[in-house]
């Protein structure tokens, strides 16, 4: 995901996709322990994804204070 894409979610559409990206990574990270993936950069991506989403949370709970 983008940052041009994250900054036109809405913010409860970041608290939601934020929550969904948490529950991916737990399940790569959990399929990954017992068995290694194909893939495992997604691993990475993931994670990557959720900071992304973080921070432009961050951004606009601080901008509204």
């Amino acid at each position: 995901m983008e940052n041009k894409d994250i900054i036109a979610l809405s913010t409860v559409e970041l608290q939601a996709r934020m929550k969904e990206e948490k529950a991916v990574f737990s399940k790569l990270k959990l399929n990954h322990a017992i068995s290694p993936i194909e893939n495992p950069i997604k691993i990475r991506d993931s994670r990557k994804d959720i900071a992304r989403l973080s921070t432009e949370l961050t951004k606009r709970i601080k901008a509204t204070k």
